[in-house]
Formats: structure tokens, C-alpha cells, sequence
């Protein structure tokens, strides 16, 4: 069985998430890989559409379920996105001007709450990187600055009106460098 991180979630109203950076199933662009495969841990741009009209706010993740570790590898976690957005700018896993005034980001598994670039071990194999954006009831959800990304599933569970997820793919060869399938971005 392919390692699904959604299957014991609840079902829910599912909406678009979309990126100008990369397509759904393909590379993530050089940028958006970590420092360890000479990236740059860009976060790459966002959009979404079709949200529930309900929406007050958005939780966006990023998580590599395949990770080995026996429990995958949150890449960044941001909360209490306007639920009026329907963007995210190109690098604000890093940049607080670009982020929504409201929005505020947690924990990743290193303990910083930047964005971490794709950066799967060499030779690994190809990882998937999931974009999830949750869809929330309320403006604000309400977790601890220093919370896991786990803490912050249990806590929106209850919130969720609707989910979207985008997957990029990434691969370290075993010199350490990012291999692409496709066209490098």
C-alpha cells in the first residue's frame, strides 16, 4: 500500500490548490529544495479556488509522508490564513512581508517555523511533498506557538469544511545533488 497521510481523515468538500511553480505529480523547482541539495528552501506561489463559502480560515501544510523516519517530515506549517484569500506569494514560507497580516506560521520538524525545502536523503528515492490546504469554521485556530504540526491536525480536525492537496516530487541522487524527472524549473 502507497503511503497515504489522508486516509483516516474524514472525508470533506474538496477545492482546488494550484501552483504557476509546478503541476500536480511533477518536480518541485530547484528553488523550492533544501539547502542540504544546493536549493534555495523557496516556498513555491499558491492559489486555490472553490473553497466552502463557510471558510473563515486556512491551514496550509507540507508534508513528506515519505520520508524514513516511521512518521514522515513536516516541511512548514502556517495558520490562520483570511478565509477571503486565495494566494499565497512565491516565498513566504521565509518572508513575513509576504504573508497575511492574520496568518502565522508553526513548528516544522526541525523546531524553526520557516519553510523547509524538499531534501529527501540521497539515493533515497523519489519523495512526495504534500501542499495541503484545510479549509476551517474559524478565524482563528487556536494552538500554542511552540505546538508540532501534529498538535495542529488534532486541532483543526474539528474545524474542517473543506481540503485541497497539491503533491510535488522531489529526489536527491546519491552525490547529494536534486535529480529531475522532467524540465528543471
Amino acid at each position: 500500500m502507497t503511503n497515504d497521510p489522508y486516509w483516516k481523515l474524514p472525508a470533506t468538500t474538496a477545492f482546488t490548490l494550484m501552483s504557476p511553480d509546478f503541476v500536480d505529480g511533477g518536480d518541485l523547482p530547484f528553488w523550492a529544495h533544501g539547502a542540504a541539495t544546493r536549493g534555495k528552501d523557496q516556498s513555491p506561489a499558491l492559489e486555490w479556488s472553490g473553497a466552502p463559502e463557510a471558510t473563515e480560515s486556512f491551514v496550509l501544510t507540507v508534508f513528506d509522508p515519505d520520508a524514513p523516519s516511521g512518521s514522515g517530515f513536516w516541511h512548514w506549517t502556517l495558520i490562520d490564513i483570511p478565509g477571503r484569500d486565495v494566494s499565497l506569494a512565491r516565498g513566504a514560507g521565509t518572508n513575513d512581508s509576504l504573508l497575511p497580516v492574520t496568518a502565522s506560521r508553526r513548528r516544522n520538524e526541525y523546531g524553526s517555523d520557516v519553510f523547509l525545502g524538499a531534501a529527501p536523503p540521497a539515493g533515497h528515492g523519489p519523495h512526495r511533498y504534500f501542499y495541503t490546504l484545510s479549509a476551517l469554521d474559524v478565524p482563528v485556530l487556536e494552538v500554542a506557538p511552540e505546538v508540532t504540526p501534529a498538535i495542529v491536525g488534532l486541532r483543526l480536525r474539528q474545524h474542517i469544511i473543506g481540503r485541497a492537496h497539491l503533491i510535488g516530487i522531489a529526489e536527491t541522487s546519491t552525490d547529494g545533488t536534486a535529480v529531475f524527472r522532467g524540465g528543471q524549473s
